[in-house]
This record gives structure tokens, C-alpha cells and sequence, in this order.
């Protein structure tokens, strides 16, 4: 597959210019409603609200209004949301029908999973979306509507993350020949699969701030290979593309991951939760690559003809969004 630089570069500036104007770089972290059945009687919930870029979730929790309080509501501060926490009183028989509502959610980008653990063991989740912002509880559900929900997530964290989708972009750019472009899509996707489940699974931990800075530095590293490919330099990674994307990927599989980390999981979950997550995820790239595919033939069939200078812009918006997100996310680290 040959394409021209000038057009593919055209293509990338519209996308990096589309996706760098809403601003979003993973605000899409889901929030997380737990209820625990304590008594026959007493359930404790545990609202996690995630931070919405910067600022407190406007989503707020409503409650049935049968529900009675126990006790003071607790809210504590942590890094990346706001946990509160309230046990509540209401006859047991009452549950099943009952509908939370999250007024405010319809102003964001998030959902929220609803998680249901019964004192005989049982657990249930739901989720909820922006666009009916409640949820009506029920008893067991199909594993179908379960997996469904977390392929969903999957491709949303994804399509909402510009730093992953920049640097596929990216690559596009770099890649030459249609073999060339299956063996880097497949060495990246492999090597996120493999931290991914790592890191979902408990066997290895990277604090978020060190990794999203590197993510960040990946972005900017590909920025000065697209530079050098444009000048008809050569470079390992413009030799080796597919190399590179492995390496890399293994880096971004712990950024895919926490978007499972955020809800966590219960433990009869796991092994169905990661499958489609990672399917998720597959999904939301395969669908960008042949987004990017598609625009790029309409762009060569209308015979688009862009300035010479433009040849350069795609290389100019990755670097300086790579190199504001490096700095940007190596002083939250201190």
C-alpha cells in the first residue's frame, strides 16, 4: 500500500486537530457504585466518583427515597477520584425494582458500573450511560449483557484516549506496504494484550504518573521518526516499525489497563471482563485504522491537493502535543 506523505499527513492534522480541541486525553475513567449487603437489612454503598478533568464529577448519586441513612456520610480524597461512603437501611424484599439515578452524568463522557454483592456470595453488575444516567436493579443477568458492557468500555477508552490514537496515527504515517501495516497493528496489539492482562490480573503494577509521562514520550519519540521519514532519512524504527510498536505497546497495555483498574473486578468476572475489554479495545482500533484508511482513499480519489508546507504539520501537532503532555505529566509527578 503507498501512500503519499502529503495526503496522510493532510488526513493526520484533521484528526490530531479534531480530537486535540475537545481535549481529550482519557477523562472517559468510568466511576463506580458499590452496594454490600451487610444485614438483612443494613447495605453499605461506596460511591467512587472519578475526577473530571480536574474538577469534582458532576454526576451526583440519588438515591431511592425509601432508603434510610445510618449514620453520617464519609467522603475521602484520593488521587484520581472521590470515594463516599453511607450505609443505608431498607427491607430486603425491596431491592430487586429499586432505581438509582446519577442526575449530572448526561453532561459528561463517562459511565458507571454498578456493582451488587449479596451477603450469600452473589454478585451482579451493571452499567450505566450518559445517556439514560439511571439504572433499575435486578438479580442475575446473562454473562452476554455483562460481556457486552465491558466491550463497550473497551472501545469507549479507546476512541477517548487522543495520546493512544496519535500514536497509531502515527505509525500509519511511518509504515509503508500493507504486510508492513498487519505486522505492526499485530506486534502492537499482542504486546498491550500482554501487560494488559499482567496488570488487570495483580502481577504487576506501574504508578500512573511515571507511565502516562513515558506515553507521552512515546508519542514525542514517533514525532522525530516521522520528521526523519519525511526528509528520506532511514532509522531503526522506520526499518523495524513493527519492532518498535511491540516494544511500545507493552507500555500502552498498562495504560489500556487502567481502565479496568478504576472499577476493579469481582473475581468470578475476571476472566470474561479482561477477554472483552481487550476485544473492546481491539475493536476501537481496528475501527480508527479503517476510519483513517477510508478518509485517506476519499482524500485520493477527490485528487486533494495540499500545500507542501503541510507535509510537515502532522509531525509539528504529534511533537508539540507529545512534548506538552511530557512536561505537563512529569510535573504532576512531583
Amino acid at each position: 500500500m503507498k501512500v503519499t506523505r502529503v495526503r496522510l499527513a493532510a488526513l493526520l492534522l484533521l484528526f490530531a486537530g479534531a480530537w486535540s480541541a475537545l481535549g481529550i486525553a482519557h477523562e472517559s475513567q468510568p466511576g463506580l457504585l458499590e452496594i454490600r449487603q451487610l444485614t438483612t437489612e443494613r447495605w453499605e454503598i461506596i460511591w467512587r466518583a472519578p475526577i473530571y478533568y480536574g474538577k469534582p464529577h458532576p454526576a451526583r448519586l440519588a438515591l431511592p427515597s425509601d432508603w434510610q441513612s445510618v449514620g453520617d456520610r464519609t467522603i475521602q480524597y484520593l488521587t484520581d477520584s472521590y470515594l463516599h461512603r453511607l450505609v443505608v437501611a431498607f427491607p430486603p424484599d425491596t431491592l430487586d425494582g429499586s432505581t438509582i439515578g446519577f442526575p449530572g452524568l448526561e453532561q459528561t463522557i463517562t459511565d458507571v458500573f454498578v456493582r451488587l454483592s449479596r451477603l450469600d456470595g452473589s454478585q451482579t453488575s451493571q452499567a450505566v450511560h450518559p445517556a439514560t444516567p439511571s439504572v433499575v436493579l435486578r438479580g442475575e443477568r446473562p454473562w452476554f449483557a455483562t460481556a457486552g458492557e465491558y466491550i463497550r468500555l473497551g472501545f469507549n477508552h479507546i476512541l477517548l484516549g487522543i495520546d493512544h490514537l496519535l500514536f497509531m496515527l502515527g505509525l500509519l504515517i511511518i509504515v509503508r506496504g500493507r504486510r508492513r501495516l498487519v505486522e505492526t497493528i499485530t506486534a502492537f496489539t499482542l504486546a498491550h494484550s500482554v501487560t494488559l492482562a499482567l496488570a488487570t490480573l495483580g502481577y504487576t503494577e506501574v504508578p500512573g504518573p511515571p507511565l502516562n509521562a513515558a506515553i507521552a514520550l512515546s508519542i514525542l519519540f514517533l514525532a522525530l521518526e516521522i520528521v526523519r521519514a519525511r526528509r528520506g532519512a532511514t532509522s531503526f524504527t522506520i526499518r523495524h516499525p513493527w519492532l518498535v510498536a511491540l516494544c511500545f505497546g507493552l507500555l500502552h497495555g498498562f495504560g489500556f489497563a487502567s481502565g479496568l483498574s478504576t472499577i476493579g473486578m469481582p473475581q468470578p468476572e475476571v476472566p470474561l471482563a479482561l477477554a472483552m475489554f481487550n476485544v473492546g479495545v481491539e475493536l476501537g482500533h481496528l475501527f480508527f485504522v479503517a476510519l483513517a484508511l477510508l478518509s485517506y482513499w476519499s482524500l485520493q480519489t477527490l485528487q486533494f491537493r495540499w500545500p507542501h508546507w503541510a507535509d510537515l504539520a502532522p509531525a509539528y501537532i504529534i511533537g508539540s502535543l507529545g512534548t506538552y503532555w511530557t512536561i505537563q505529566r512529569t510535573l504532576i509527578m512531583f
